[in-house]
C-alpha cells in the first residue's frame, strides 16, 4: 500500500475552504483507496505554517501514477497551486 501525505499552507486564510473543496473532489478518482482532507489542528509554533493535510492511500505505485494523471487531479492542482504558499509531500510504501 502506498501512502501519499501532503502538507499545505494557504497564502490567505480565506483560501483554506477553496483548497479543501478542490481536494475533496479527489474522492471521485477511481485509483484512490482512501482519502482524508483536514485542517491542521496542531498549533505549537513548529507546525503553524501547515493549514491543510491531504492523506491518500493507493493499492500500488501504478494507482498513485493513475491518480496523478486523472483530470480531477489536474483540475485540483490548477485550483490549488496559485492559492498555496508551502507544499510538502511524502510518498511511502507502508508494506516495507
Amino acid at each position: 500500500m502506498i501512502k501519499h501525505i501532503v502538507f499545505f499552507s494557504a497564502k490567505h486564510p480565506e483560501n483554506i475552504p477553496v483548497i479543501k473543496e478542490a481536494f475533496s473532489k479527489y474522492r471521485d478518482i477511481p485509483s484512490v483507496s482512501k482519502i482524508e482532507v483536514s485542517e491542521n489542528s496542531k498549533r505549537d509554533g513548529l507546525s503553524d505554517d501547515i493549514d491543510i493535510v491531504l492523506y491518500v492511500e493507493f493499492e500500488s505505485v501504478e494507482a498513485l501514477e493513475e491518480y496523478k494523471r486523472h483530470p480531477i487531479y489536474k483540475a485540483g492542482t490548477d485550483t490549488v497551486r496559485p492559492l498555496r504558499k508551502l507544499r510538502f509531500v511524502v510518498d511511502f510504501d507502508a508494506d516495507d
